[in-house]
């Protein structure tokens, strides 16, 4: 399960990563599970976590956005596969502080003799997961 803080709350949300939107690496809350701050705190403790961050190629602006949307997808995919029983993921980015954001870097190539834009598409700065286990 993957949580986030919203204000005092930590709230279960699910990822929701969209190319056409303003802000491409979102997160929806599911209404699953809803702790207090305070209360995450006292029943989980972290013990790992990782800095996720992906890059892609393209010549269409769009699809380089997706695959390294994508990429960063699959990161936390294989993040969730991984946890052990009793253990949960929290997203530690922060809106207005740290969050991540996708960035476009374009520069023009010649193809067959004529020009053509190739899009490079990162993610910057990294999106922070911790990964926290319950307390015995």
């Amino acid at each position: 399960m993957i949580f986030r803080k919203y204000g005092s709350k930590v709230e279960s949300v699910e990822p929701n990563f969209d190319s056409r939107a303003m802000n491409e690496i979102g997160f929806q809350r599911t209404n699953e599970t809803s702790l207090a701050t305070d209360e995450f705190e006292q029943r989980y403790t972290r013990v790992g976590g990782r800095e996720l961050t992906a890059q892609a190629e393209g010549g269409v602006q769009d699809e380089a956005e997706k695959a390294v949307l994508a990429a960063l997808l699959s990161q936390i995919q294989e993040m969730q596969a991984a946890l052990k029983p009793g253990e949960v993921l929290l997203v530690e980015s922060e809106l207005g502080k740290d969050y991540p954001k996708t960035r476009e870097k374009q520069r023009t190539i010649v193809v067959d003799g004529e020009n053509r834009l190739r899009f490079e598409r990162t993610v910057e700065p990294p999106l922070r997961i911790g990964v926290y286990a319950e307390k015995a």
